[in-house]
């Protein structure tokens, strides 16, 4: 078993130095570096296509996903390889996608083979590209209040309401959305529709944040027909699949704590504030700040590899994908304070070339977001003192 992991290893790490192009070797400078993919993206270089083009090809968007559905068919122990090789030749993510991240999970585990054969292929070679609806106005931690309706109409669901923090949902081109399908119940009465956003009756009006931008949008809905064949699990059972998603929604806002575009925390602070004349970063409080951070932020890592494993095996506590998501949101917002403690007056700076257009100061109000994206962190604290803790209630 050994031997032949290693023979991947090399056989891997021999066909990303041919294949990944010298430009996608190179750190990310900023979200318009990432490929989302879908019909309304456009790629920043040429390069960047052709990165997704041969790993789509091969199957490597989506590694262990099975090859009759577009991914490469790889076990847990090579697609953990192949991450490890990408790293070290310091590749890019060839496709970032809700449709991988969040729906394709759900899909691979609700849906029917017609759905499968459908929208996963489409999602590995970066063709779609997917928003999710949830939250309403009146319906955010206590998500089970939703209200948007679909109503039966023998073939289709006639679908009316309204969503709120829908990320990206004016450059996305098909949404999976929850809808009351029964008002006699709360959990019991939602259902799974997936439906494409060009549908009649859809409409999307982007929500400006304090950063100056924002991925999220309002999104509305009037009297949207959406086929029977694109209702994802059983009728009034989308609570059972909503949750199964959260928890893969968790572990990817999670991952911000881990994950970095450009230079290390302290590659910057060294830029920034210089060297001591033993080599150490000039500023001591600092440089104690940083190393905490980073001794944590290792340590997260080895605990977010471990939780993909279990995950992937079906073996986590339901709730640990609360307890992952909060500390990786926290361990976020710890990076970015530091961020702007080493940039100094320069990262107080909003438009200026010398503060990048106000990059640290717009990434640090972001990140007060990742607290309440994907459930707020009171209700994860909840979640993990009731059925972590097992403390008692009152």
């Amino acid at each position: 078993m050994a031997d032949a992991l290693e023979g991947f290893r090399r056989e891997a790490r021999d066909w990303l130095e041919e294949n990944c192009p010298a430009e996608m070797r190179t750190p990310m400078r900023s979200e318009k570096d990432i490929c989302w993919g879908g019909r309304k993206f456009t790629f920043a270089s040429d390069a960047q296509k052709q990165w997704l083009d041969v790993m789509a090809q091969r199957g490597w968007t989506v590694p262990d996903w099975p090859r009759e559905y577009g991914g490469g068919g790889l076990s847990p122990a090579e697609a953990k390889v192949l991450k490890q090789e990408m790293a070290a030749l310091g590749c890019r993510v060839p496709l970032q996608s809700f449709g991988i991240s969040m729906l394709g999970p759900a899909l691979l585990k609700y849906g029917t083979e017609a759905q499968k054969l459908e929208h996963l292929p489409k999602i590995a070679r970066g063709e779609i590209r997917w928003c999710q609806g949830y939250s309403e106005p009146n319906a955010g931690s206590d998500l089970a209040s939703l209200s948007t309706s679909a109503e039966d109409k023998g073939d289709h669901f006639l679908v009316n309401g309204q969503k709120v923090w829908t990320s990206y949902a004016d450059r996305a081109d098909w949404i999976f959305c929850l809808v009351r399908t029964d008002t006699s119940q709360k959990q019991g009465g939602i259902s799974f529709l997936l439906f494409d956003m060009e549908s009649e009756g859809v409409s999307t009006k982007p929500i400006k944040l304090i950063s100056g931008a924002s991925p999220f949008c309002e999104t509305f809905f009037d009297d949207v027909k959406v086929p029977k064949d694109q209702l994802l699990g059983e009728v009034n059972q989308g609570w059972t699949v909503a949750k199964y998603l959260l928890g893969h929604e968790r572990e990817m806002i999670s991952g911000m704590g881990g994950r970095a575009q450009g230079p290390s925390l302290s590659e910057y602070a060294l830029g920034k504030i210089g060297r001591d004349e033993q080599g150490r970063l000039d500023d001591p409080v600092l440089r104690a700040r940083i190393a905490l951070y980073e001794v944590r932020a290792h340590a997260f890592a080895a605990m977010s590899e471990r939780f993909i494993d279990r995950l992937k095996a079906g073996k986590i506590h339901p709730a640990q994908p609360s307890m992952m998501k909060y500390y990786g949101t926290e361990l976020n917002k710890d990076r970015h304070e530091l961020l702007m403690a080493a940039g100094g007056s320069d990262a107080l700076e909003w438009d200026s070339e010398n503060s990048g257009g106000g990059k640290a100061a717009r990434g640090w109000l972001r990140t007060k977001a990742n607290s309440i994206e994907g459930g707020t962190s009171e209700i994860q604290l909840n979640i993990i003192a009731k059925r972590i803790l097992e403390l008692p209630e009152g």
